[in-house]
């Protein structure tokens, strides 16, 4: 048995070039195989066209069954000493068949964002309402969402805001959580003298998949009402919009006369996003670490944003740019960056400062992997503490467990 192997079940294959979540699973899998672990990943989705070859990077590859206790014999050959769960939903899902089959092993949830503070986001948007954390605490989504939490032996949290949540709303003990933003590397100053400069830069632009909604309201947010107080001011500007998974409802805002420009999928978000000289992303609701942000300071282009769209990203370091959730405002600062190259130089180097001292890899990644094995070396005391978690596992666990079981059997008759 290899004695330091991860399993990864995936609610899909990682799709980085699509998506942040897919970026961020490929930073963790890269921290793993740093640190000698062997890594294998493993889904019940299918492959999809635009999956990254995790083989290239010497990733085995597995494709499971739901409801199938082909599972079970999958994880007794297998044999790994650390089990990462893809978001909640997974860990539902195979958690159970885990913790039964190999009591032993060291059990992560990562969380990607949580998905209750996102959909009570969502849903308090649509009324004209801000979340509150009565919203939360009366949530289905989060009673599902913090019972994997328990269940798991540490769940990785992507934001300090986030962490701030389950904490002093929820009263979830730290020991169980654990906060690991985007794992990203230095900008280096030869690196930082190859960008393109402020004269050479041309245009706005934003990025995101479409089929995130908090990225397809920002896009109608801009067309609607933003993009229109720029172009009054710059005549000749235009704003460049990308993303994955285009739909025609996008695809229709396209307006070359408006210099709103829908490009769709671009190939290499980087490339495209070197060459601009603005990225604006006027997000209205959402959770977690936004990667188009983190993906523009590391291309040395100024971003303009709303508070949702820099939450816990730059703790007390200034933007990159500037943060507003007024309009009028947002579309000022988009001008000012877009024309002052002494403002936009700052900013740059504003972003610069974040990756520096907020997502540096090589530190966050030894810490990630020092907290794993302080965690697998006292596994009994650190689970013996986690009383509620234990709990649910015995009891409140059997629900989803069976369910699965019935599946199972119903399955075998069809």
């Amino acid at each position: 048995m290899h004695l330091n192997k991860v399993l990864i079940i995936g609610t899909v294959w990682p799709e980085p070039n699509s998506t942040a979540a897919g970026s961020r699973l490929i930073q963790i899998i890269e921290q793993f195989q740093i640190h000698n672990f062997e890594v294998v990943f493993s889904s019940t989705a299918c492959f999809g066209e635009f999956s990254f070859n995790l083989n290239s990077i010497n990733v085995k590859t597995v494709l499971i069954e739901l409801n199938n206790a082909s599972f079970d014999t999958f994880i007794l050959d297998l044999q790994p000493t650390v089990v990462v769960f893809d978001r909640f939903m997974i860990e539902e899902q195979f958690g159970w068949r885990v913790a039964t089959f190999l009591p032993n092993c060291l059990r992560i949830l990562d969380t990607e964002d949580l998905h209750f503070i996102r959909n009570s986001r969502l849903e308090n948007f649509k009324k004209n309402k801000i979340s509150t954390d009565i919203d939360y605490l009366n949530s289905d989504l989060a009673k599902r969402e913090i019972a994997s939490i328990y269940r798991c032996d540490v769940s990785l949290i992507i934001s300090e805001i986030e962490i701030n949540i389950l904490i002093h709303v929820f009263r979830i003990d730290k020991q169980i959580l654990f906060y690991l933003p985007f794992l990203l590397p230095i900008i280096k100053d030869y690196e930082m003298e190859e960008l393109q400069n402020f004269s050479d830069r041309n245009h706005f632009m934003t990025i995101g998949n479409f089929r995130h909604e908090p990225n397809w309201n920002s896009v109608l947010y801009l067309k609607e009402t933003i993009w229109p107080l720029i172009k009054l001011q710059i005549p000749e500007a235009e704003i460049h919009i990308y993303g994955s998974y285009i739909t025609k409802k996008a695809l229709d805002l396209h307006n070359s006369k408006e210099g709103f420009l829908v490009k769709g999928r671009a190939e290499n978000a980087f490339d495209v996003i070197r060459k601009s000289r603005i990225l604006l992303a006027p997000l209205r609701f959402g959770a977690g670490i936004k990667g188009k942000l983190t993906d523009a300071m590391q291309c040395g282009t100024p971003s303009v944003t709303t508070t949702i769209g820099a939450e816990a990203m730059n703790g007390n370091l200034d933007w990159n740019g500037l943060i507003t959730d007024n309009p009028i405002q947002f579309a000022k600062a988009a001008v000012d960056l877009y024309t002052n190259k002494d403002y936009w130089e700052k900013a740059q180097k504003n972003g610069f400062e974040i990756l520096k001292l907020r997502f540096n890899k090589e530190i966050l990644g030894q810490i990630f992997i020092n907290k794993i094995i302080e965690v697998q070396i006292d596994l009994l005391n650190h689970r013996t503490k986690n009383f509620i978690g234990e709990m649910i596992q015995t009891q409140m666990l059997k629900s989803t467990k069976y369910m699965s079981k019935w599946i199972e059997e119903k399955n075998k008759f069809k």
